[in-house]
């Protein structure tokens, strides 16, 4: 894992994070599990099911979002036949603790290994693909580095191959931190990545801009991998401006790589 103390331990970090607490019961298809990760800290997982043989997408949220925003949004998966579990982050919606750049790829084994046995528990033995947007590419990809045997696929969205890209591209103050040893581990991992990878990013992305979805894909040592460009869109909007051609992308990836 690279090392992100430094960033954690500066201003940056406030930069990257946008913690919300917000608490919310479940709508009638999806229902919550409280991951304990640390001492007296918990992350919240939802799960959204449609149906018992439905693919499931184990799917990471960007740095603005909790779990909950996903209640309506997947009735869109709905639609495709894709079960969901969306995972917050410490601090966010019901989750315990702050959030840090190493927290968030170290819960992430825990994360998943916990979902996998609530999943074998409810009977749900389908395969399991694994899903990043925008930050939530970071725990994303890291899953896929150390745990290629246990994903069916990598879809990331919005998203980029090492948080230094954003942190330049925003102006984020680093202060004396060294960025380049944390973009050489990252991109180290990437051309690692074997898993079949679908990459989606909208073309007029102006938080997370198309060259880092171009980085990712030409660095991704995946033999079968696909960048996906949705025409005039932007980071925040990207679903919807492109919404039949995003579920037509995603849910063609899941039945080929199934």
């Amino acid at each position: 894992m690279p090392d992100y103390t430094g960033i954690d331990n500066s201003s940056a970090r406030d930069y990257i994070f946008y913690p919300r607490e917000y608490h919310s019961t479940p709508p009638p298809y999806a229902f919550d599990l409280a991951v304990p990760v640390d001492e007296d800290v918990s992350i919240t997982c939802r799960f959204y099911k449609g149906d018992d043989g439905w693919p499931w997408i184990l799917f990471f949220h960007g740095n603005g979002e909790v779990v909950s925003d996903y209640d309506e949004i997947f009735l869109f998966y709905l639609k495709r036949k894709l079960n969901l579990v969306v995972t917050d982050y410490r601090g966010y919606g019901a989750s315990t603790g702050e959030p840090t750049l190493t927290d968030v790829v170290r819960d992430a084994p825990i994360l998943f290994h916990a979902v996998k046995e609530e999943l074998v528990k409810r009977g749900q033995r389908h395969g399991l693909w694994l899903m990043g947007r925008s930050l939530g590419s970071m725990p994303a990809i890291e899953l896929a580095y150390h745990h290629p045997d246990q994903f069916k696929g990598l879809i990331i969205e919005s998203g980029f191959p090492s948080i230094v890209g954003l942190i330049l591209h925003l102006n984020i103050p680093a202060g004396a931190i060294e960025l380049g040893p944390i973009y050489d581990a990252c991109i180290g991992m990437v051309r690692s990545i074997t898993l079949p990878t679908l990459i989606i990013h909208g073309e007029y992305d102006t938080l997370v801009p198309l060259r880092e979805a171009e980085d990712l894909y030409n660095n991704l040592g995946a033999q079968d991998k696909k960048l996906v460009i949705i025409d005039a869109a932007d980071h925040n909007d990207i679903m919807f401006v492109g919404l039949n051609q995003y579920f037509a992308t995603l849910q063609a990836f899941i039945q080929r790589t199934d």
